[in-house]
């Protein structure tokens, strides 16, 4: 029996997705890739989670494409599964590389990043797709497609502009040149540095896990679009979502917890 390419665990709230394919550095071939893809859909219908985690087993998050792929791309290949359908949504999801980064953000909650080793080309643009990333200072990063003779096509253009700004999304995707995690934080690339990033992350997703669930989702939805709405259309989802929170039960529940100094006990979205 094969192993898991991807395994998933949940335990008080919070899913960790640990990629698990450490003798290849967890570089992406079309299983890699499936079994990402199916990890990311298996947490986002998981009400019972408030926060997820994604890490790799071994030396390195995720050191990118397979060089097999590379090897695909000068036959008849595909490129190891980037060029394969994936799911196509409302999003405009066009293959399965895609996919792999954008369903973290279909994930309804919190999604974090605990990068180590090297986040290279797909591996960075799985991690754009996160909400958060946290990173050892150590962890070598690049925007690496160039380097091959090919472009990002895993939603990275989209993320990394938003991320780092125009110019230096350009400079980094130009030159595909490697740098490290304190550079990314300097950039605006990696939200927090900290020398052990997976335990950093169960911090978070553990201060996150204790909060109003549907408020967590409520706000994942209002910054998810923010950059793509006018301030109109920003403000008037506020007050909707906003409206939409006001004296449920999880809200009401994390007052009453406050007043009384004590943690709260909320009820999991249906």
């Amino acid at each position: 029996m094969s192993k898991e390419r991807v395994v998933v665990t949940v335990e008080d709230h919070i899913a960790t997705v640990v990629f698990n394919r450490p003798e290849k550095r967890n570089a992406l071939d079309g299983e890699q890739f499936s079994a990402i893809a199916a990890a990311g859909a298996q947490v986002a219908t998981d009400h019972s989670i408030r926060a997820v985690i994604l890490t790799g087993e071994g030396a390195s998050f995720c050191a990118g494409l397979d060089f097999s792929g590379f090897a695909a791309m000068m036959g008849d290949g595909d490129g190891g599964g980037t060029g394969n359908p994936g799911r196509l949504t409302d999003s405009g999801l066009t293959h399965l590389g895609q996919q792999v980064c954008w369903v973290w953000q279909e994930v309804q909650v919190p999604v974090i990043a605990a990068l180590h080793g090297h986040a290279l080309g797909g591996g960075l643009q799985i991690a754009l797709g996160a909400d958060i990333r946290v990173a050892h200072p150590d962890t070598k990063l690049s925007v690496r497609e160039i380097h091959w003779g090919i472009i990002p096509d895993m939603t990275g253009t989209y993320f990394l502009p938003r991320l780092v700004g125009d110019d230096v999304a350009r400079e980094l995707t130009f030159t595909g040149r490697v740098f490290d995690a304190r550079e990314g934080a300097q950039l605006g690339l990696v939200t927090r540095l900290n020398d052990e990033p997976l335990t950093a992350a169960r911090d978070i997703a553990s201060s996150i896990a204790e909060r109003n669930p549907d408020a967590l989702r409520a706000a994942k939805r209002l910054l998810g679009g923010a950059l793509n709405r006018s301030p109109a259309e920003q403000f008037a989802m506020e007050r909707t979502e906003v409206h939409g929170l006001i004296g449920t039960p999880n809200q009401t529940e994390a007052i009453r917890a406050n007043l009384e100094d004590r943690p709260a006990v909320f009820a999991d979205p249906a």
